[in-house]
């Protein structure tokens, strides 16, 4: 990132000393022509070029790199700036930096080929983390004062719109007070927080059932949450909710699964030095020519075999979740960039820890069985019951 927002400035000075004393309309009709759109060195966005047009020139901000979800079970670094990412939305009033603690239930957008999935985070949610694009619902909503926006609601809305904003940035709950007052209503003598409609929302969302009955309306709108009848199953799902949320936000903390992994030569895990943890493509084993889903091939010295069938069965955005951590734990480099992206950096540089991928992926079956275990276990919905 660096290196882009050096390079921005230079193409503002080389255009300064090109065409000297222009203003912005006059910068403008220059722009197209004069700048430089190699893609290994700058993407140009609309934004940027405006940025451009008023002769502006910025400093890389260290504050600026926060962690983010940019695919299920997969983190990355994001340089969180308003100049440089083109679309920021209602993102500064969910993580407005990188201290400001949230969780987010994130659900696919209208119109996913693959029905509605859902995922959760603590950290600020890539667009296309999810299909469609991702869309997030917070626990908290913080107010940013340094701008002053007057709110619209949507009517009927669960969840809260931004405020007209205080001198000083505060946390507010982000489930309104007529939400919360709707599902009280509904189970009378209950003491029933914000945090526990929130995370009832996240474990229905969870029901086969309840995707499977409104499968027409989750592919055209956002998902309606209705409630159940009876108090017992309303704290059965939140309960759920939470487990399911604690461990889709911990998944790198959860205990490895105690499947079988060889090294070659005769050594053990304990045997191998840093580098023998490299991966750089992982791929699943043979079985003629069909895939061995309980074989991975983690890199060319480490095997993982015992890998049960059914932790497959945990679904995200389209493919078990133990694809995404296959595809996306590799060294890939961009064709158009020429950025590489490299999960053995992530494992050194930030986990401190050059066996993250292969214990992120024994993580994630952990997490993929646990998940499915409280998935069968929630209530059965009945639709006459539900309002």
């Amino acid at each position: 990132m660096q290196r882009m927002i050096d390079f921005y400035n230079t193409e503002v000075l080389r255009f300064d000393a090109a065409y000297p004393g222009l203003n912005k309309k006059e910068r403008e009709a220059r722009l197209e022509a004069f700048i430089d759109t190699d893609p290994t060195k700058i993407s140009w966005t609309r934004a940027l070029k405006q940025e451009f047009a008023k002769n502006r020139t910025f400093s890389f901000n260290q504050e600026c790199l926060i962690p983010s979800q940019y695919r299920p079970f997969t983190r990355q670094w994001l340089y969180y700036n308003r100049t440089f990412n083109e679309m920021v939305y209602q993102m500064p009033r969910i993580f407005p930096d990188a201290e400001a603690e949230n969780m987010v239930i994130c659900v696919s957008g209208i119109g996913a080929r693959n029905g509605v999935s859902v995922f959760f985070s603590k950290n600020l949610a890539d667009l296309n983390c999810l299909e469609a694009g991702a869309q997030c619902f917070p626990l908290y909503l913080y107010d940013d004062p340094r701008e002053v926006k007057t709110a619209t609601q949507t009517q009927g809305s669960l969840f809260d719109s931004p405020a007209p904003q205080p001198k000083q940035r505060s946390r507010r709950d982000a489930i309104t007070d007529e939400g919360l007052q709707h599902f009280q209503s509904a189970y009378p003598g209950e003491l029933i927080s914000k945090e526990d409609l929130f995370y009832y929302i996240y474990g229905l969302l969870h029901s086969e059932q309840y995707r499977e009955w409104y499968a027409d309306n989750l592919a055209k709108e956002l998902p309606r949450i209705p409630r159940v009848k009876l108090a017992a199953d309303f704290w059965a799902f939140s309960k759920a909710g939470r487990e399911l949320a604690k461990l889709h936000v911990g998944y790198e903390r959860v205990e490895p699964y105690p499947a079988t992994v060889s090294v070659a030569g005769g050594k053990t895990l304990d045997d191998c030095q840093p580098q023998d943890f490299r991966v750089e493509k992982m791929r699943y084993g043979k079985n003629g020519k069909d895939k061995d889903l309980t074989t991975l091939h983690y890199n060319d010295k480490i095997t993982v075999t015992g890998i049960p069938l059914e932790a497959y069965g945990y679904v995200v955005n389209g493919k078990p979740a133990l694809d995404w951590v296959v595809e996306r734990q590799c060294v890939k480099t961009d064709k158009d960039s020429g950025i590489v992206n490299d999960a053995n950096a992530w494992a050194l540089e930030t986990m401190h820890n050059p066996r993250y991928p292969l214990e992120l992926f024994l993580r994630v079956i952990t997490v993929s069985l646990e998940t499915l275990k409280i998935v069968n276990a929630l209530p059965t919905l009945v639709k006459e019951e539900l309002s």
